[in-house]
C-alpha cells in the first residue's frame, strides 16, 4: 500500500483533529491533542531530532505550509500549520505527491488567511478612524474655543466702541459749550483792550446830573443870556 494512503489513513483513523475544526480556537487544541504515534506526533520528534530538512514553506497570515525531507528514509512530509502549531501533516515517499500536495495546502492558507487579513486591515483602519476622529474632535473643540474668544472679543470691542461714541457726543456738547464760553471772554478781552487804546478820556457821568427827559435841572441856567444877567445884577 502507498505511503500516501497509509498516512492519511493514519491522519483520519488515529487523529480525528487533523481534519479541518471549524473555528481558529479548536484548531490549535486538536493539534495539541494528537495521539502518541501519530504522523503529526512522528514528525515533531523527527523535527526536534533534527532528522528533517525543511525545503519550502508558505505563509499567509498566522497560517503557513511546509514540505519537509527525511533524507535517510527519502520520506517527504507535507504540514500545514497555524500559529506554528501543526494542523495537519502528510507523508508520502513520492516527490511528485509531496509537491502537489504543498501546493494544495499552500493555496489553503491563502484562503484561510485572507479572512484574518481582512479582519487585520478592517482592526487597522478602524483604529486609524478612530484616531482620525479624535485629532478632528480635538480640532473642533480649539476652533470653537478660538470662535468663543472671538466672540467675547467682538463684544467687548463694540462695547468700547460704543462708550467712545457716547464719550465723542458729551465731548462734542463741552467743546461747543467751552468754544461760547471762549468766544465770549475774546469778546470782552476785545472790549477792554478797545478801551485801553482809545485816547479819549471818557468820565463817567452821573445819572443825577442828566434827567431821563433831558430837560436842565432846576436853579440852573439854561442860556447864556440868563447867565450874563445874573453876572451884573448887583
Amino acid at each position: 500500500m502507498p505511503l500516501v494512503t497509509l498516512a492519511l489513513i493514519a491522519l483520519s483513523g488515529g487523529v480525528q483533529a487533523a481534519q479541518p475544526p471549524q473555528a481558529h480556537t479548536s484548531d490549535v487544541t486538536a493539534a495539541q491533542g494528537d495521539a502518541a504515534g501519530s504522523t503529526v506526533s512522528y514528525l515533531r520528534e523527527l523535527m526536534d531530532s533534527h532528522q528533517l530538512t525543511e525545503l519550502r514553506t508558505t505563509y499567509n497570515g498566522t497560517y503557513g505550509a511546509s514540505l519537509l525531507f527525511q533524507a535517510d528514509k527519502l520520506t517527504y512530509f507535507v504540514a500545514l500549520f497555524h500559529d506554528k502549531a501543526f494542523w495537519r501533516v502528510i507523508r508520502t515517499d513520492s516527490e511528485k505527491d509531496a509537491d502537489s500536495i504543498y501546493r494544495t495546502f499552500a493555496a489553503q492558507t491563502e484562503k484561510l488567511a485572507q479572512v484574518d487579513i481582512d479582519a487585520l486591515r478592517l482592526q487597522a483602519g478602524k483604529k486609524y478612524a478612530e484616531q482620525m476622529v479624535a485629532l478632528n474632535e480635538q480640532r473642533l473643540s480649539t476652533l470653537r474655543q478660538d470662535a468663543a474668544r472671538r466672540q467675547q472679543q467682538a463684544q467687548q470691542v463694540a462695547a468700547l466702541q460704543q462708550q467712545a461714541r457716547q464719550q465723542a457726543v458729551s465731548l462734542s456738547s463741552d467743546l461747543r459749550a467751552t468754544s461760547n464760553q471762549l468766544t465770549t471772554v475774546q469778546q470782552n478781552i476785545r472790549q477792554l483792550e478797545a478801551q485801553q487804546d482809545n485816547p479819549e478820556l471818557i468820565l463817567p457821568t452821573s445819572a443825577a446830573d442828566v434827567p431821563a427827559d433831558g430837560a436842565p435841572v432846576a436853579g440852573t441856567a439854561s442860556t447864556p443870556a440868563a447867565q450874563s444877567g445874573d453876572g451884573v445884577s448887583h
